[in-house]
């Protein structure tokens, strides 16, 4: 939906109830050279059996008409919830239009008016039922968080400035962003950080969990349906690709989706058009879509369970997040935030970790990263009576022998050990070589900055016979 400045109203539906053959004319003509579909009727009857026959977006509606009062559509639910209700009344019926907004119309207008000033009212009616959509999914889905960088992260926030800063060019039209790394490394934080310091900040940010939507129901969900879709679809319902418009959409576990549905999503995408299940016509949507998944996508590819079309639209910006036990002594410093959070949810004074207690959290794998963090943190301010916190049921602490020390800023994983059956230490030189060369961009100068070595040092590594030389 946009305004009349050269946009268009392409591909929605409005009914016009009007018994002034002239003003449905004039209406019509205007809505139609901006793209949309209208239908116009003079009686309360006729409006009945469009309504009943088929769906609108939107109805202009007169309260007074030759065969009834207007409003008795909206009494009587003639209109579905999910069309939105504008209100014409001549001069001195405002009474009415306030009685028609209490019965759920959106808005209303004093005849005469412009037909120019429709996309304007047309467009906040349709945020206000987006609006209606998106508390409905928050209702269900709830939380709001925060992303901790620190030091670990700081080359992924450069990566992930330099997005917002192309989005800010843009506008419209934003690229998808692919957002990897393991279960519990922070995804979905990660995709509210980005939506909230975007340029689509103050438009909704709708969150979908893939791996839990139903097969039966996924697509209705994301694309909507239109009234008789199905048995129990008795209204038409507006699908979350649609509530999402002009703001982002976060599509959690992509993989979990059936190949059909990905092909929906990647046309969704490509086209910025969406058609409800069964319907006929295609609805405009402007979504920023960030996806994510905690699997290889390559593999998933490869195993015919992932469309290749869809990873290489999707494989453009990509943010990966490590797992959390390389974030070295960046793990006290997340701890100390998501403490300080558990302390006011809780109600409870501001609990320190001892000594021991952060070599525990430092030397643990924690196998189900950010997520269990939390978990363990939350668990140890409910159950342990200790005014300092030590996590003494995790392995670890000051004795523990064989645990590398961590230092601010570690590359080390705090819990590295050796495999049984060790590695040729030539080789696992070469391959920090080659992470430092594709960080650096290819630039060597700059990979031997990072490995504090020579220039020479890397061109040796890359193509010398090392077998030869001493």
């Amino acid at each position: 939906m946009n305004d009349g400045n050269g946009k268009t109203l392409a591909g929605l539906s409005v009914l016009v109830v009007d018994d002034e053959a002239m003003l449905r004319r004039r209406l019509a003509a205007h809505l139609e050279a901006l793209g949309a579909d209208v239908t116009g009727v003079e009686t309360l009857a006729a409006a009945r059996n469009q309504l009943a026959a088929l769906e609108f977006d939107f109805v202009l509606l007169d309260i007074h008409l030759p065969d009834g009062v207007g409003l008795d559509l909206l009494r009587t639910g003639a209109i579905p919830t999910t069309t939105g209700v504008v209100v014409m009344t001549a001069q001195g019926g405002v009474e009415g239009a306030v009685e028609a907004m209490r019965l759920g119309a959106l808005d209303y207008l004093v005849k005469p008016f412009e037909p120019a000033v429709l996309p304007l009212v047309m467009r906040r009616a349709r945020r206000a039922r987006q609006s209606s959509r998106v508390a409905e999914h928050a209702r269900e889905t709830g939380g709001e968080s925060v992303f901790f960088f620190g030091d670990s992260l700081a080359a992924l926030r450069e990566q992930l400035e330099k997005i917002l800063a192309a989005d800010r060019r843009l506008q419209t039209r934003l690229p998808p962003v692919l957002i990897t790394g393991e279960t519990g490394t922070g995804k979905s934080s990660l995709a509210r950080w980005l939506h909230r310091n975007g340029p689509r900040a103050t438009q909704p940010i709708i969150e979908v969990n893939c791996s839990a939507l139903p097969e039966s129901l996924a697509e209705s969900e994301l694309f909507g349906h239109e009234r008789g879709a199905f048995t129990d679809a008795r209204t038409a319902r507006q699908g979350l690709f649609e509530a999402a418009h002009g703001g982002t959409l976060f599509l959690d576990e992509l993989p979990s989706l059936s190949s059909g549905l990905q092909a929906k999503v990647l046309m969704a995408i490509e086209d910025r058009k969406i058609r409800r299940l069964g319907g006929n016509r295609s609805i405009e949507v402007d979504v920023r879509v960030i996806a994510a998944t905690s699997r290889d996508l390559h593999d998933a590819v490869a195993s015919g369970e992932f469309r290749e079309d869809l990873l290489q639209r999707l494989d453009l910006f990509r943010a990966n997040l490590p797992p959390l036990r390389e974030r070295g002594d960046d793990i006290l410093k997340l701890t100390e935030q998501l403490l300080a959070q558990l302390c006011r949810q809780h109600r409870l004074p501001r609990r320190q970790i001892t000594e021991e207690g952060k070599c525990r959290l430092l030397a643990y794998r924690w196998p189900g990263n950010v997520r269990e963090l939390a978990h363990e943190l939350e668990r140890g301010l409910v159950f342990e009576d200790s005014a300092a916190l030590d996590f003494a049921h995790l392995p670890g602490g000051a004795a523990q022998p064989g645990v590398v020390p961590t230092v601010a800023g570690d590359w080390l994983s705090p819990g590295f050990s050796f495999p049984d059956q060790g590695f040729v230490l030539d080789d696992a030189m070469n391959r920090l070589v080659q992470l430092a060369i594709k960080q650096a961009g290819g630039n060597v100068s700059h990979a031997a900055r990072l490995l504090g070595a020579t220039r020479d040092f890397i061109r040796y590594r890359l193509h010398g016979d090392r077998k030869d030389k001493p």
